[in-house]
């Protein structure tokens, strides 16, 4: 009566579904969870990072007073002499880049020989096998390639290979010099050599796990209208796993151009620049492993930082034309 009078109709409460509660305060604790996670690894990233760039700025900081010495041409200055405390860089440069560039040209080829037979040639029964043949040698470590061409393969190489190779080439204009001098066995060739054998796992590991993502249907349907095997791969796994096959090369020529203890042991350690492959060189890593322990404070441990920043910088412009490699293979993939 009381409700008629007012014009008030007392409406009882909906009961609360216990369900629902129940899920919001779920998706409340997924969302907190989710954030949490988004910033740890945020600082994770940024973490490393840091680090990137504190090692670049140790680098450029004790580095400096070579630079303020020497200028510029510290890069392209042929000198190392300790005691008169004269340096440039320019001999470490030539042979980081020039084994590095040999252990590419060689291991690439074989490299892909390998890939495409795991993938493509290997019976099923050794296809497991050989793949983690191929992968273990990864693992091996460097100074016992180093070890392994100083005392096996250098004596062969100045035996039997230098002197063939110098008959070949002997008065062929410009070649010919590349393979002057006398067959000692070390030397910027046989370093390119060694550091092909510790690059080709990388590269055929790879290259066998991008050939792999290939679709059997693409394959097979190339097979089906008569195609060869080299037809095959050129035509449908090459275009295909573009992108991988540049990340495989350019992850192999990152090992190149930092290895430092099997370089050491067989490319001479000559500071110097020779025509000849044969001749024996230095590498910015090399000289950092044979130089660093003995330095004293100055000029002679700033010229080394500075060898490190360069090789830093090599590395880094090494990295940033593979990205771009890559961002243009996906691009025209696009299209």
């Amino acid at each position: 009566m009381n409700e008629l009078t007012t014009g008030v109709a007392m409406v009882a409460p909906a009961p609360v579904d216990p369900t629902v509660d129940r899920r919001a305060r779920q998706v409340g604790k997924f969302k907190l969870q989710d954030m949490i996670f988004h910033q740890v690894t945020l600082l994770f990233a940024f973490i490393v990072l840091a680090a990137l760039i504190g090692m670049l700025i140790a680098l450029a900081v004790e580095a400096m007073p070579v630079f303020r010495e020497f200028g510029v041409g510290f890069l392209w200055t042929n000198v190392w002499n300790v005691p008169n405390d004269q340096f440039g860089a320019l001999a470490g440069i030539y042979g980081t880049v020039v084994t590095s560039v040999i252990a590419l040209l060689i291991a690439v080829p074989v490299s892909f020989g390998i890939a495409l037979f795991l993938t493509e040639s290997c019976p099923v029964i050794l296809r497991r096998p050989l793949g983690t043949a191929v992968e273990l040698l990864a693992g091996v470590p460097s100074i016992i390639y180093g070890i392994w061409g100083l005392f096996v393969f250098a004596p062969v190489f100045a035996k039997y290979v230098q002197p063939a190779v110098q008959a070949v080439f002997a008065g062929v204009p410009v070649i010919g010099g590349w393979f002057s001098g006398p067959p000692i066995g070390i030397g910027i060739l046989t370093a390119g050599i060694v550091l092909s054998l510790m690059v080709i796992p990388f590269v055929a590991s790879v290259m066998r796990d991008v050939f792999e993502t290939v679709p059997p249907q693409l394959k097979e349907s190339a097979y089906g209208i008569g195609c060869t095997t080299w037809e095959v791969v050129t035509g449908v796994v090459l275009p295909y796993t573009r992108v991988g096959v540049v990340g495989g090369i350019m992850l192999g020529l990152g090992r190149a151009l930092g290895e430092t203890m099997a370089v050491t042991f067989v490319i001479g350690n000559a500071n110097r620049i020779v025509g000849s492959l044969f001749a024996p060189g230095t590498s910015i890593a090399s000289t950092l492993a044979n130089e660093f322990g003995e330095a004293e404070p100055g000029l002679h441990i700033s010229a080394l930082f500075a060898l490190g920043f360069v090789l830093f910088i090599i590395t880094f412009v090494v990295l940033a034309i593979s990205r771009w490699l890559i961002q243009r293979a996906v691009a025209r993939q696009g299209k």
